[in-house]
């Protein structure tokens, strides 16, 4: 192998015209299974499209590297941070008499409109500078917020698990044995080795029904009209008041993961020794991502973000050319018009999902606790300790109460609020208006963690 004159640490870096053809369709192999196992596990969860997710995951990543002129090599794909409220509006959609599959089109509204808040970010940003911005949405709010999304996550993946603990405690110790004693590719993808294993268990042991995926055809399209934002739109028969309260329940998330989002910017830059927030530009990343993750919603696919697996197979490999991540992405796009491949990932017991679950929606709350540690959060402060603890306070409390939410009316709209959106808007008002220094967003760039995302 070509090692190119420059040198990062003392260590070659390699690039697509030094390493050859062949070498980057492999490399980009590697990137596509790096973030597979967490971008599928989304769909799975929330009963999304699986091609869809794979289809606007590749579409949405190059679209982002042609907004920052091919010069962040980073991947999209599916976000566990709005998965609450994915959940939130299936089961405020029950209780209006609406299926899981007539309820998620309108949480995908919400969805959509929580990446149009990308873009009056990215223009803030771009106005007025990514620090004055930030100085909004500290750690001691973020991460709060964060460790609320895990928690209240958590229940359903021990619901899945009692399905059957034996293959759920497989894809358990999978998962904790290839993350802490694998080596090389097998500690970046221990989620899909998870998965994988578990699922293996299970097809041996008679616990998987094939049935779906002999049905299913090699080559179809990745998605049905009618589980897109315009089939909902079309059929006229629009519920205002779910819809409203969609939008109002998940665009709060927004102000979680676009923090995130700086933190895997910055993450790559030290990875590969360049201020992308400077050049291309924190706003132009914004845009990548917000579009990305609006358009995936407008047709039935989760919401994207910046994926930390990929920035990790970057400093593994030391081939840090976005080339080999787009060609990643173009992996992503082909298989999602295989529908016998999704239906073979839809087939997956629900004991492997709950095994793997337990530990991401885990990671998701531990990332919030290392959020604010890494941030010297100080909560010797009261005004800190007072944001935090209304946050959580509010985030469980609401959630877990009898009704489940805060419910309104609002002419002849009934507005249900989930406890992550009451408690997101509270504490950044609080934050903003309690006396003292505020804590500052300082994201650190070598130990950036990703929400949601193992």
């Amino acid at each position: 192998m070509t090692k190119e004159k420059a040198n990062i640490g003392n260590e070659p870096i390699y690039d697509a015209k030094t390493l050859g053809t062949p070498r980057m369709l492999v490399l980009g192999f590697q990137h596509l299974f790096a973030m597979f196992g967490a971008t599928v596990l989304v769909p799975i969860l929330t009963g999304l499209s699986v091609s869809a997710t794979l289809l606007f995951a590749g579409l949405a990543t190059l679209f982002m590297h042609l907004v920052t002129k091919k010069k962040v090599p980073v991947f999209l794909g599916s976000s566990f941070a709005f998965l609450g409220g994915y959940f939130a509006v299936i089961a405020s959609g029950a209780e209006l008499g609406l299926s899981q599959r007539e309820a998620l089109p309108y949480a995908c509204v919400g969805v959509a409109c929580a990446g149009l808040l990308y873009l009056i970010l990215a223009l803030i940003c771009k106005v007025f500078g990514s620090k004055n911005v930030m100085r909004f949405f500290p750690p001691v709010v973020t991460g709060p917020i964060i460790i609320a999304i895990g928690l209240i996550l958590a229940p359903s993946a021990i619901n899945n698990c009692s399905t059957n603990w034996l293959i759920a405690l497989v894809a358990i110790v999978v998962v904790i044995v290839c993350n802490i004693w694998g080596k090389g590719m097998i500690k970046i993808i221990p989620i899909l080795m998870g998965v994988l294993v578990s699922y293996l268990v299970a097809a041996v042991t008679g616990n998987v029904d094939f049935s779906g995926v002999k049905e299913a055809a090699w080559i179809g399209l990745p998605f049905q009209m009618q589980d897109t934002v315009f089939g909902l739109f079309g059929s006229g028969n629009v519920n205002t008041g779910l819809l409203v309260s969609s939008i109002v329940m998940i665009v709060p998330i927004a102000f979680a993961t676009m923090m995130e989002h700086v933190g895997d910017i910055s993450a790559i830059s030290g990875a590969i020794e360049k201020n992308l927030i400077e050049d291309p530009g924190l706003h132009r990343t914004l845009i990548g991502d917000g579009i990305g993750t609006a358009i995936a919603a407008l047709f039935g696919a989760p919401a994207n973000t910046t994926y930390g697996e990929n920035t990790g197979v970057l400093v593994l490999t030391k081939v840090y050319d976005s080339k080999v991540v787009r060609l990643a992405a173009v992996y992503a796009v082909v298989l999602s018009f295989c529908p016998k491949f999704a239906a073979l990932i839809s087939a997956m017991p629900a004991a492997t999902i709950g095994g793997v679950s337990i530990i991401l929606y885990g990671m998701i709350s531990a990332v919030g606790v290392r959020n604010m540690v890494e941030n010297h959060t100080d909560f010797q402060k009261s005004r800190n300790v007072i944001v935090a603890a209304v946050i959580l306070g509010l985030a469980l409390g609401i959630n877990f109460s009898d009704a489940g939410s805060i419910s309104f009316a609002v002419g002849n709209m009934n507005i249900a609020l989930s406890g992550l959106a009451v408690a997101s808007i509270v504490g950044i008002i609080l934050n903003a208006i309690l006396p003292g220094k505020r804590e500052e967003f300082m994201p650190n760039q070598e130990n950036s963690g990703s929400l949601g995302k193992f």
